[in-house]
């Protein structure tokens, strides 16, 4: 019997960002896993609790480490939960494209009338109007998709608000402790 070693082995160089991404995709695929788990009074609609993790990142870090973490977690959650390249999939990820696009573009804004809540609320209507193009164009090509617009559009505002104001209290406290600290 012929045994075959390799001698050779890949090492990657890591960075300290590399590793807080790391952490922050995972909690936001755990923020993830515990909504699917929640029941939801609506089919489609979802609080979106991970998206808080995306803006707080947004604030912390940068644009580039936001869409880092947001595409981390649509694809690892898509694997964990068997629905990679599905219609779910694919409602998941245009839904953080399109949001993603939104807070890059809302970021630019200004900081004075645009805080967290507002970037919040152009996000979730983003992620609404992205899956609702992708539902009529592909899953069902029917003008009676439009009658869901006020439902979603209702959720995304209740939502957009919530985790707004959550991360908004995050980056308080977050920014509180840093004073405490100097």
């Amino acid at each position: 019997m012929t045994r075959l070693t390799t001698d050779k082995t890949i090492s990657i160089t890591t960075t300290l960002l590399d590793h807080q991404v790391a952490k922050l995709a995972a909690l936001a695929i755990g923020l993830h896993l515990i909504e699917a788990v929640i029941p939801s009074p609506l089919p489609g609609v979802k609080p979106g609790i991970a998206n808080i993790v995306t803006l707080y990142v947004l604030y912390r870090y940068d644009f580039v480490t936001a869409a880092w973490v947001s595409l981390l977690r649509v694809f690892a959650s898509s694997l964990l939960f068997g629905q990679f390249l599905t219609p779910t999939f694919m409602l998941s990820l245009s839904g953080a494209v399109l949001s993603l696009l939104a807070l890059y573009f809302g970021n630019y804004l200004s900081k004075k009338w645009f805080g967290p809540i507002s970037l919040s609320l152009l996000a979730a209507f983003a992620h609404i109007a992205a899956q609702l193009v992708v539902v009529r164009l592909w899953l069902i090509p029917n003008a009676g998709v439009a009658y869901l617009i006020p439902v979603f559009a209702l959720a995304a505002l209740i939502f957009g608000t919530l985790n707004g104001a959550v991360t908004s209290a995050l980056l308080s406290s977050f920014n509180q402790s840093k004073f405490n600290q100097e």
